[in-house]
């Protein structure tokens, strides 16, 4: 598929490059620009440059140079289509459809019989009475077009129909507001699009708004319905939602999926937040709920197409805001669907992105929440939405008896089955293993005030040096040749020994400390060199609360790199109050767990550096023997909460 240049370029340009670059290395702001460690090279003098202006990026060290296309290309090793695809999902910039797509949206559109011509004394063959004419070629129409002028019908219709404009503004919408969203109105007559676009009968069929009887009979599908036309990303009418205003049922009918419609893709809303600068998003029920909240001044409602939402769709919203709220109907089904979509979300919620949850009241809806008690208030409680801890440690509570060992125990398993499904190396799965743990275990005060929970927007290195100022004591045993030897990743190249004197090939380096992040290994070394010391000038053994944060600042204050020590007291207080707020005595499960998808991080970019095959084959076989080793810890501390 061909891409024109004007497309590419308004990817590169909106792209945020700084976040993609900002997954592989860190990055500081160095006056308009940012600057770090250069990803495609090993260097401790950062010397890599990103211009937001520009969204380019240059290495001093290295020379490497090149846009966002660029980088995805040549170091995430994406194809071309796939560094486009990803940055069109970032941006929201749809791309051209192929020739195929072009041909599935056109239609050819029929012409009225023409009347017969009058009596001429030139001879001349006049069309057959009652027969069609079908158009040419260049007459053919396309399904965006015909939307939009079916949108505009409606519009017209609401406003020629006292009633369903009635319905709008007992609804509390005002003119300006049913404008903005083109809400509409489709006519009782039950061919009253056939009448309105005679020739464009084909594409109605093509998008469902016209159907066949089994008798036959052509009919419109939307009758006598408030309408509210749906738009893609680009504000492009794909369909029509019509609403009942009597008792009819079902009281909302969608038009069909098209080859411009497919309901899975779509959040209705979603165009118009983002022509409103939202920056913050919440997952509704209804298109009323994204309306009322909209004319409220409340950006960001947006609400699936009838459907459950998806992970695709979670996964674009995190894209504009690493937090989102999700606001469903109290009922059981409502609840359902909230934990449905929190076990569907959970593969995408690496650390740094949260889901809050908002149950209002007496079983309020946005839409009645705001007529019942104002903007304001509303929006107070979409500020104080649950926590996912919070959200899950009620329906746990909830589902079964906790006050019983049986109940208990069920729970956990609940709860296991859930946290299995986040991302491997994710930290916030063992801070809601550990909460709901000690909520179950009631080792929390019931008058304890509320506290945030803990939300990783940090890279694993950081949390990494976290856990090492917790417990430095981790370091006594290297816990990375440990890791190395337990694994099997040490021995994994023993199958290629022969080959690889064969062909003169030296064992492909193991990563050390430095290797898995500059700034963990100078802690490291600041640590070793204090637990060398023949009297350290710190209590080692000692876990109090008090001594722990006391020990830490002790090292944070040895460290000879400003910039670090910067970067750890900021992030250390918080990171201290989560560990006392949530029991969390135990680190080494959290620090194995960060330092083994440390290591996969570190091999994985090795094996795509590697240029030769049996180089490749070791890092892979390094791969497999941390995977294994991962999945054997995740079953053995599945065995330790049991046994609890």
């Amino acid at each position: 598929m061909k891409i024109p240049d004007s497309t590419l370029e308004r990817l590169n340009n909106q792209a945020d490059l700084v976040s993609i670059i900002k997954k592989h290395t860190s990055l500081k702001p160095a006056g308009h620009e940012f600057k770090g460690c250069c990803p495609f090279h090993g260097e401790k003098t950062p010397s890599f440059h990103i211009n937001p202006q520009t969204n380019l990026y240059y290495c001093f060290g290295c020379g490497v140079k090149g846009n966002a296309i660029t980088f995805l290309r040549e170091f995430e090793r994406m194809t071309f289509m796939e560094a486009v695809q990803y940055l069109s999902d970032q941006t929201g910039i749809d791309l051209p459809k192929d020739d195929g797509f072009a041909d599935k949206i056109r239609y050819k559109k029929t012409q009225q019989p023409q009347p017969a011509p009058p009596i001429s004394p030139i001879p001349s063959t006049p069309p057959t009475p009652n027969t069609p004419v079908v158009a040419d070629a260049d007459q053919d129409g396309d399904l965006y077009s015909l939307l939009a002028q079916v949108c505009t019908y409606y519009q017209q219709q609401l406003k020629n129909t006292p009633s369903a404009y009635q319905y709008f503004i007992l609804r509390g919408l005002t003119d300006e507001t049913i404008a903005t969203f083109g809400l509409g109105y489709a006519p009782a007559d039950w061919q009253h699009l056939e009448q309105a676009f005679p020739h464009d009968i084909e594409g109605l069929r093509m998008l469902g708004l016209v159907r066949t009887s089994q008798k036959g009979r052509e009919f419109d599908l939307l009758r006598d319905r408030v309408i509210f036309p749906i738009k893609n990303r680009q504000g492009k009418v794909v369909g029509f939602a019509g609403r009942s205003l009597g008792d009819e049922m079902p009281k909302y009918i969608n038009s069909s999926e098209s080859p411009v419609f497919t309901k899975q893709h779509i959040l209705y809303g979603l165009y118009e937040a983002r022509l409103a600068r939202a920056t913050d998003f919440l997952v509704v029920e209804g298109y009323m709920d994204v309306i009322a909240l909209y004319q409220a001044g409340i950006y960001g409602a947006v609400a699936p197409m009838g459907t459950a939402v998806n992970e695709q769709q979670i996964d674009h919203l995190l894209k504009y805001n690493s937090t989102l709220t999700l606001c469903f109907d109290g009922d059981t089904a409502g609840q359902r669907a909230a934990w449905r979509t929190l076990e569907v979300s959970a593969p995408i919620l690496n650390d740094g992105r949260q889901l809050k949850f908002l149950t209002l009241p007496d079983g309020h809806d946005p839409d009645s929440h705001i007529k019942a008690f104002g903007a304001d208030k509303t929006r107070q409680a979409i500020s104080h939405a649950q926590s996912t801890s919070d959200y899950v440690f009620d329906v746990l509570s909830a589902r079964h008896d906790i006050s019983t060992p049986e109940g208990k125990a069920m729970a956990m398993a609940n709860l296991k089955e859930l946290t299995t499904k986040f991302p491997k190396g994710s930290s916030f799965k063992w801070w809601l293993n550990n909460d709901i743990y000690q909520k179950l275990n009631q080792k929390r005060q019931n008058n304890a005030p509320d506290t945030k929970r803990y939300i990783s927007e940090i890279d694993s290195g950081l949390q990494l040096c976290l856990c090492l100022l917790h417990a430095p004591t981790l370091l006594t045993n290297d816990p990375l040749h440990t890791l190395l030897c337990v694994s099997g990743v040490q021995t994994a190249h023993n199958l290629y020994a022969k080959r690889l004197h064969d062909t003169n090939l030296e064992i492909p380096k193991l990563p050390t400390w430095q290797e898995l992040d500059d700034e963990l290994g100078e802690l490291v070394i600041a640590i070793e060199k204090i637990l060398s010391h023949p009297n350290p000038p710190i209590n080692l053994s000692d876990s109090t609360p008090a001594i722990i944060d006391q020990r830490a600042h002790f090292i944070m204050a040895s460290l000879t790199n400003t910039n670090l020590q910067a970067k750890l007291i900021k992030a250390w207080r918080e990171f201290f109050h989560q560990t006392q707020h949530h029991h969390l005595t135990d680190i080494r499960p959290l620090f194995d767990e960060l330092l083994c998808q440390a290591l996969q991080d570190a091999i994985k970019k090795a094996r795509e550096h590697s240029k030769n095959l049996v180089i490749s084959e070791i890092h892979k076989r390094r791969l497999t023997a941390l995977h294994q080793w991962d999945n054997e810890q995740k079953i053995r501390l599945a065995g330790e909460f049991d046994k609890a």
